[in-house]
């Protein structure tokens, strides 16, 4: 596996080995020491452990996100596509951190195996860039609706570049979201 740094610090890419032949291919997608390993590499601490899984399905320009939770149950991710492709986005949400309300955003796809590490402290969200996307997620928290938030995609004082030629696909609570100079973030 290989890890790189974004220009988020914390957010990591990761590229997993791929080892084909005539028969098709295999990729391990996760093993813990590994994930700790290269995290470490890059001067990362270790997370919490992973305690859920996710899977979504999404058409092209279904947009999910800005997402994220609160403590006391805070979510660090791992994401990847399995189908399809998204451009994924994590957004540092930490007021008083030197890169807050700044964003990366990387292309997932089924074909790249590309995935994304996002720790507690920042939002998430994706656009699907095909029809039927699967995007699958491990968190290290539970789901807890209490504590979930969202900022809306399109803030202006964040300036996301979606790679999006018309208006994304939105789900009702997604398009009502608060900027963030008016969301609840992290302290």
């Amino acid at each position: 596996m290989k890890f790189t740094a974004t220009e988020l610090p914390g957010v990591v890419l990761i590229e997993p080995a791929v080892f084909a032949d005539d028969r098709g291919w295999f990729t391990e997608s996760f093993n813990r020491q590994r994930f700790i390993a290269g995290l470490a590499s890059l001067g990362l601490p270790a997370p919490r452990e992973f305690v859920q899984d996710n899977e979504s399905a999404s058409r092209r320009g279904v947009l999910r996100g800005l997402h994220y939770q609160l403590p006391p149950h805070p979510q660090g991710k791992l994401v990847r596509v399995t189908q399809g492709a998204a451009f994924d986005v994590a957004v540092d949400i930490r007021r008083g951190s030197p890169h807050f309300g700044r964003w990366a955003g990387v292309e997932l796809s089924a074909e790249n195996r590309r995935q994304l590490w996002i720790p507690e402290g920042f939002a998430h969200g994706f656009v699907a860039l095909q029809d039927d996307t699967r995007f699958q997620y491990k968190t290290t928290d539970y789901y807890a609706k209490d504590c979930e938030r969202a900022i809306v995609w399109n803030d202006v004082d964040i300036g996301i570049r979606w790679p999006i030629e018309v208006a994304p696909l939105l789900a009702p609570k997604d398009a009502a979201a608060p900027g963030l100079c008016n969301a609840e973030v992290f302290a």
